[in-house]
């Protein structure tokens, strides 16, 4: 089991009690989703775990509960250009992009020839929906292209077929790498963030050191994802040092809470 998904667990357990006695006293402390939302409230600790009071009308728990056909509906909904891949162990929805998303192109440092068939382009239908909406975000900071390390990794051989995955194992995980500008600008996560393992990613006393234009852009979108409830899951540089060159963005079936480390 990966050592966040334990944090997790035991941030989760630590967060519920202390949440439950805060809304018994009346003294939950808020966020908002977005600039203008208060239906979004949080209740946030300081390891970055948080608790919306209406979970299941943010995107990433919706998008989390659809079914395939309902998913797939909303894809072209959006007129989002893929194509469905018949299986991929541990994958309920599997899919590749076969265009941008938002003028947004999202792909592996592969090849492009090779990216067709690799498996790690391929992406859960739910993941598809939290990125088309994380590619809006994107074109406010003139992101054009987004360069990741995988999004499914196939689980062992004998991983029985009809068995649900968990993150990269059911593609509903993306680690993004680097971020391209439309004027050529590079944003390397490794080398760009400036972030320090153990230290708040986003909110009061957060931010890049030193404060680059590259780093602050960086953290803009990285809190930015957050603060919408795109993904349950959004890991940075400062989480570990596994986590050192990438931004692992995951939608997480069957939870209520959101971790922004």
């Amino acid at each position: 089991m990966h050592a966040y998904y334990t944090d997790m667990q035991r941030l989760a357990r630590a967060v519920t009690l202390g949440f439950l006695a805060l809304t018994a006293c009346g003294e939950a402390a808020f966020g908002s989703r977005g600039a203008t939302s208060a239906s979004h409230a949080d209740a946030t600790s300081s390891k970055g775990l948080s608790f919306p009071t209406d979970p299941d009308t943010t995107p990433a728990i919706e998008y989390a509960a659809m079914d395939s056909a309902a998913c797939e509906a909303a894809l072209a909904t959006r007129k989002i250009s893929f194509q469905s891949v018949p299986a991929a162990r541990g994958v309920a929805t599997p899919v590749r992009l076969t265009g941008p998303l938002h003028g947004v192109s999202f792909h592996s440092a592969l090849p492009a020839k090779a990216r067709a068939t690799s498996p790690y382009e391929i992406m859960d239908c739910r993941l598809v929906l939290a990125l088309d909406d994380f590619a809006q975000i994107l074109t406010r900071y003139d992101v054009d292209e987004v360069v990741h390390f995988s999004a499914y990794r196939p689980p062992p051989k004998n991983w029985p077929a009809d068995k649900p995955g968990q993150r990269h194992g059911a593609a509903l995980a993306l680690d993004a790498a680097v971020f391209l500008k439309k004027d050529g600008t590079k944003l390397n996560v490794e080398k760009d963030f400036h972030g320090a393992i153990g230290a708040k990613t986003c909110g009061p006393r957060s931010g890049p050191r030193p404060a680059t234009e590259e780093a602050k852009t960086l953290r803009a979108i990285a809190c930015s994802a957050a603060e919408a409830h795109l993904f349950n899951v959004e890991l940075t540089p400062d989480y570990n040092a596994k986590h050192k060159n990438h931004f692992h963005l995951e939608v997480t079936p069957g939870v209520k809470w959101f971790l922004v480390k």
